[in-house]
């Protein structure tokens, strides 16, 4: 369960970023940039995020404010599902990351399959979409919702690339440290159901 004040502090980022967009009086728009400053503050004062990269992380966002989207594929073959193994905190996960505009769900997994594990895969059915706030507890600033996609393998092996370290298949009871805010055991978990089950019905939150 996710705490109240991450909660609160995402909903006035909405609702300040909203009026910055919309809004044309001056006197409105300064209530609506203290708002905003409000949502840095409560994030700063509850977390160890140093106050100019909170400042950055709003400055990156414009316009009505919307929920990111984060897309992987899962490849199980011989009961074994790939993964790589990310450089950013040296822990594994389901090849992907976030969808890219101009490019359908599938042609985005085909992408960060590529990318990320050195693989050419074909897309084949929805496990499931997923609010990641449901599944992970920390803290994170935005709202992601998590697509996870079976996908069967044409060809490829590992590349060297900027984001990842390696890549390996893996068995669900030896699965190796995962980067949970990429991929979750449960998220696994539904992976390998889906497989075994052709009649699986996606799950959504």
């Amino acid at each position: 369960m996710e705490k109240q004040w991450i909660i609160w502090a995402r909903e006035l980022q909405s609702i300040s970023q909203s009026g910055l967009t919309y809004c044309k009086n001056e006197y409105d728009l300064d209530r609506y940039r203290q708002i905003e400053k409000l949502s840095r503050e409560i994030i700063g004062k509850h977390t160890d995020v140093l106050a100019e990269v909170i400042t950055e992380y709003y400055g990156k966002e414009a316009g009505y404010l919307t929920p990111k989207v984060d897309v992987r594929g899962a490849v199980i073959i011989d009961n074994k599902i790939l993964l790589v193994k990310e450089k950013i905190d040296g822990r594994w996960s389901l090849p992907g990351g976030w969808g890219d505009v101009n490019r359908s769900l599938s042609e985005n997994v085909k992408k960060e399959a590529f990318e990320e594990a050195g693989v050419l895969v074909e897309p084949t059915r929805l496990v499931g979409v997923l609010d990641r706030s449901k599944w992970v507890e920390d803290v994170c600033p935005y709202t992601i919702y998590k697509i996870f996609m079976l996908c069967d393998l044409v060809k490829g092996d590992f590349q060297k690339n900027t984001e990842t370290e390696e890549s390996g298949f893996f068995s669900l009871d030896s699965l190796p440290p995962l980067s949970i805010g990429r991929t979750t055991v449960e998220q696994v978990e539904l992976c390998f159901k889906a497989k075994r089950n052709p009649n699986f019905i996606p799950v959504f939150d």
